[in-house]
């Protein structure tokens, strides 16, 4: 801290600490990113480090949610193998009396009989472990495909098909520090559905649903693969694009914003034209160390001022008016 000119206040000892243990990787490459990059650590730095990377999230505990059927095959599994081990002592204390009866001058044909009846029961026992593991396997694959699916639907929005709030929050996060590491832009833009309100108010929530999904469908078709596109909360969606600067995220906003413009919604009972949607939407890129939210805010910011302005266009952080009570 003192090489760097970090003040020691809590927080930024806080942050320090945490660097130094080495349990957060992400903290780690950041400010191993911002030495490198020879960032001076302002307050506005170390505000963000310490509200992105130490701030106490809660977080699922991963074994919480296993499922009961996975507990339950395990333990048949555990059981198949223990009775595996006894058959298979079982079979070689046979096979030591039969040694034992061998070395003993014993009637070899007594000897030969007892040796294809402990073949057979070996026999019988392997065929029957094989078709249990068999069963099990088909179950686990079975479970398998299950959590594959459940894991999909806690990554994506019900309503709109889009990835949700917490998938977006992940992905975001990822795609910061891979911007900081490689030294590319990221940029991202919030979308909001003008006077969505009206749309429930005059044809009810299944209507307003149905625009929604449109809006998700135009986005998620005007986003390259690399990109993600998500549903922020209501109606606003949000749009990551890893490295995208500011002037070709506005562009992907705008072709999105005019096709939106240019879709005609009607009622599926009827048939009949309900209208135009227009959408109004904020852009910002990414500052090297800033927290996500404060990104999102200026985003925010853009998509409120392109409100003010009339609607259906879009804003850039480059175009926000200053904040009331600013120097």
């Amino acid at each position: 801290m003192a090489q760097q000119s970090v003040p020691a206040t809590p927080t930024n000892f806080a942050v320090w600490f945490e660097y130094s243990l080495g349990n957060s990787l992400a903290l780690r490459k950041t400010i191993d990113i911002l030495i490198a990059g020879k960032r001076k650590f302002d307050p506005a730095v170390n505000h963000e480090l310490y509200i992105t990377y130490v701030t106490p999230q809660s977080s699922p505990d991963p074994l919480g949610d296993l499922p009961e059927q996975l507990s339950g095959l395990i333990a048949t599994a555990q059981q198949f193998l223990n009775t595996a081990v006894t058959d298979n002592q079982t079979h070689i204390k046979a096979l030591g009396e039969v040694s034992s009866e061998a070395a003993g001058a014993a009637d070899p044909r007594t000897i030969i009989a007892k040796l294809v009846d402990e073949l057979s029961k070996a026999t019988s026992r392997a065929a029957t472990l094989e078709a249990n593991f068999a069963a099990t396997s088909e179950e686990l694959d079975s479970i398998r495909d299950s959590l594959k699916a459940a894991e999909q639907r806690s990554n994506t929005d019900a309503l709109t098909g889009l990835a949700n709030r917490h998938s977006m929050d992940e992905f975001l996060r990822l795609a910061q520090i891979a911007a900081m590491e490689k030294d590319e832009a990221l940029s991202v833009f919030l979308i909001d559905i003008d006077h969505f309100k009206k749309f429930n108010d005059d044809y009810g929530h299944q209507v307003g649903d149905q625009v929604l999904r449109l809006v998700a469908k135009v986005l998620q078709e005007g986003v390259r693969e690399v990109d993600l596109a998500a549903r922020y909360g209501g109606e606003e969606l949000i749009a990551v694009l890893p490295g995208a600067d500011l002037e070709a995220c506005t562009s992907v906003a705008e072709r999105i914003r005019r096709r939106i413009a240019e879709a005609r919604l009607t009622r599926r009972a009827t048939g009949k034209e309900i209208g135009s949607i227009t959408v109004s939407i904020g852009v910002a890129q990414f500052r090297l160390a800033e927290s996500a939210d404060a990104m999102i805010e200026r985003c925010d910011r853009g998509l409120y001022q392109a409100k003010r302005l009339g609607r259906n266009r879009t804003v850039t952080e480059t175009e926000l008016e200053p904040e009331a009570g600013a120097a």
